[in-house]
């Protein structure tokens, strides 16, 4: 079997300062994440004053953007919302919610990293690098449909807490579906990539 051209003969020197910036910014989001997620778990625990980012639908509202500070109608497509507390469901699905954010931004980044150090060492394309890009995607795409799914628990609970079940129209599923089908083709797309590119150098270094 051919071993792998030098890194000095796949990556400029411009090309290795890149991938090792990606990798320090790599990092860098993986620790935002964390310390994200943990601070709003932290400030969640008490279960008093919760914010609560909240989706709304078709849903009327004022705004003092009129003469003088007049309100104004308008549609409200989003907010915050604190709640004095949450039912028990909703803090636990906060609860869920950043810990799938933090494990699949740590997950996703770790998996690229191990790619980078491939390519670092001049191995582009092999059969590994094919499962670590279609891992990583298929976490991504659990965090894009899993994240929202439960930030939406939270934000239905906190609606049907403050209003006492009488508002019904803050609901909305879960899933920003565009976005789901935006990183699916992404995924599939670079997936693609990895897998012709391993099969290509399989078949020059066979020539070799």
């Amino acid at each position: 079997m051919t071993s792998p051209r030098p890194t000095s003969r796949v990556l400029s020197p411009s090309d290795t300062a890149g991938y090792v910036f990606f990798i320090v910014v790599g990092v860098a989001i993986a620790v935002w994440a964390v310390v994200r997620s943990v601070a709003n778990i932290v400030a969640a625990i008490p279960n008093r004053n919760v914010r609560v980012p909240m989706p709304f639908v078709d849903t009327a509202a004022q705004a003092p953007i009129g003469p003088a500070g007049a309100p104004v109608p308008i549609e409200l497509t989003g907010g915050v919302v604190t709640a004095p507390s949450l039912p028990a469901p909703s803090l636990w699905a906060l609860f869920l919610a950043e810990g799938l954010f933090a494990v699949v931004v740590v997950t996703v980044v770790t998996l690229l990293l191990l790619v980078t150090t491939s390519v670092l060492r001049g191995r582009i394309f092999s059969r590994r690098q094919t499962v670590l890009v279609s891992t990583a995607g298929i976490v991504a795409l659990a965090g894009v449909a899993g994240v929202p799914f439960f930030h939406n628990m939270v934000a239905n609970g906190a609606v049907a807490w403050l209003s006492e079940r009488t508002y019904d129209r803050g609901t909305v599923s879960q899933i920003d579906l565009p976005s789901f089908i935006g990183v699916a083709f992404v995924v599939a797309l670079v997936g693609t990539v990895f897998a012709v590119g391993d099969r290509l150098q399989r078949d020059t270094e066979g020539l070799v």
